[in-house]
């Protein structure tokens, strides 16, 4: 009977001292020609490989280099080595991808330490390092209990269309989509480009949100979620900034703003639990090197909170819930503001900035916040007009750290209103149609937000570059690999 191959990860967990495995990995080190760490990408830690001379061919140990990909049989011994519980006592190795020592040499599988501007440059090898593993591990049972949450309280998962006729956000920053021939585009009578020739009929883009087909599905299936990429075409280098991104939008029928933050609070904080729970060894490792990292920092950009402390933070508050009018007095009372410490002006009826946000969160409460109730003025058409007639019933949720990590509302659920806001905005109601058709037949008041899952994840590794917590960053001048 073929053995089968075990994961390094289960081989840790159960132990299975004395039995005979195989295991297959890449090689990270290999010194005193008896001493070889393998990791396979299940867990963050490597397993040892003993090797005893007598049983295996000089010519196959030079073969063995950093970077290989081997197959080991033997068998698992209590180890006495530091950092681990067992070891393997190699009977048999099989190298199945050699990888030269010099080629190595030149990329980040070589073992020492590198940037992680370097790290992005080799994107398609990142994945192989402590660092992004854990990352991307964390990023997967992220995306797991995103969907283990909404599931569990019965929404319906929504597949909202990648390729879009209407711009929900009314940005204008999107990505047009094509099929003709570039060198050789259609032109109506008045010079115009002639969409009617292309292939959908109409000009057509890459969606910046799901939101308004979510709506859609919310209004006949009571309560829905979509989770998949949007695209914004912004000209911006920042490291808070992708062209391509996740995005997660539940909508709730038959629910009010009240009922949208008590989602979007349970919601975060069910996530981040779950990480607490289920990453343990990835999050040690990645707040340990977050320590490290800030060791080399000016004292005013040090975290003056572990990572795991601010997961803790989410978890075990009440978030605050404040109003807009509110926030901006405190702001207006603050220290900073009285001593002009802030970039950016604080006024009621302009949008707050980051730094507004993180001192919110950071230092005068915290803990998280939600504010609500925003002018009208800086938020989209479709957020619900409050009786005063200057706020809409808009929220978004600030995390230490973060600053806005979720921004929602109660949807315009009023045919009238809406049709006078689209006018406001500017927008053609057959642009809409559909939409508008929604508050005609059986209209009820409805809710929900948006969740930018790149910044979920960041908040959850401790990384401070949202290139480094998505697989393939999408940028100006960048789409490798």
């Amino acid at each position: 009977m073929v053995m089968k191959r075990k994961k390094i990860k289960s081989l840790i967990e159960s132990g299975a001292i004395g039995s005979q495995v195989k295991v297959s990995g890449w090689v990270r080190s290999f010194r005193n020609d008896r001493f070889i760490a393998i990791n396979d990408g299940s867990c963050i830690k490597t397993m040892q490989i003993v090797i005893e001379s007598e049983k295996l061919s000089p010519n196959l140990l030079t073969q063995i280099t950093v970077g290989s990909a081997v197959t080991v049989s033997g068998q698992v011994v209590e180890s006495q080595g530091r950092g681990q519980t067992i070891e393997i006592h190699a009977d048999d190795i099989q190298v199945i991808g050699h990888a030269e020592t010099e080629a190595v040499s030149k990329t980040i599988l070589q073992p020492k330490r590198h940037s992680l501007e370097t790290l992005r440059e080799q994107a398609h090898l990142r994945f192989r390092t402590n660092t992004f593993g854990a990352v991307f591990r964390i990023r997967h049972h992220l995306a797991f209990a995103i969907h283990k949450f909404f599931n569990d309280r019965g929404f319906f998962y929504l597949h909202a269309p990648i390729i879009t006729g209407s711009d929900a956000e009314g940005a204008g920053e999107m990505f047009k989509v094509t099929s003709m021939d570039l060198k050789s585009i259609p032109k109506n009578d008045v010079g115009e480009v002639d969409f009617s020739e292309d292939f959908f009929g109409k000009e057509t883009h890459l969606t910046v949100s799901g939101q308004l087909e979510a709506e859609l599905g919310a209004l006949g299936l009571g309560q829905v979620y979509t989770f998949g990429p949007t695209f914004r075409a912004e000209n911006s280098n920042t490291s808070r900034h992708l062209a391509e991104f996740w995005m997660i939008e539940p909508e709730i029928a038959f629910a009010d703003l009240e009922d949208d933050m008590d989602l979007g609070e349970e919601f975060l904080k069910y996530c981040v639990e779950y990480i607490l729970q289920n990453c343990k060894e990835d999050i040690e490792f990645l707040e340990n090197r977050s320590v490290q990292e800030d060791k080399g920092k000016p004292q005013a950009e040090r975290n003056e909170l572990t990572l795991t402390e601010r997961m803790g933070l989410i978890v075990n508050n009440q978030f605050e819930r404040i109003t807009y009018t509110k926030a901006i007095e405190v702001l207006e009372n603050s220290k900073p503001y009285k001593k002009k410490k802030f970039k950016f002006p604080i006024e009621w009826g302009k949008d707050l900035a980051s730094e507004h946000e993180r001192y919110l969160v950071e230092k005068h409460y915290k803990k998280p916040v939600i504010i609500y109730n925003y002018p009208a003025s800086i938020k989209a058409f479709y957020m619900r007009n409050n009786d005063d007639n200057k706020t809409v019933a808009a929220m978004d949720v600030l995390f230490p750290g973060i600053g806005e990590i979720i921004g929602g509302s109660q949807r315009e659920e009023r045919l009238d209103v809406l049709k006078q806001k689209c006018m406001e905005f500017d927008i053609p109601e057959e642009h809409v149609w559909w939409y508008l058709e929604t508050r005609k037949f059986g209209t009820v008041p409805h809710a929900g937000f948006g969740l930018g899952f790149e910044r979920l994840v960041m908040f959850c590794t401790g990384m401070t570059n949202i290139r480094d917590v998505i697989p393939f960053p999408r940028t100006p001048k960048n789409a490798e690999f």
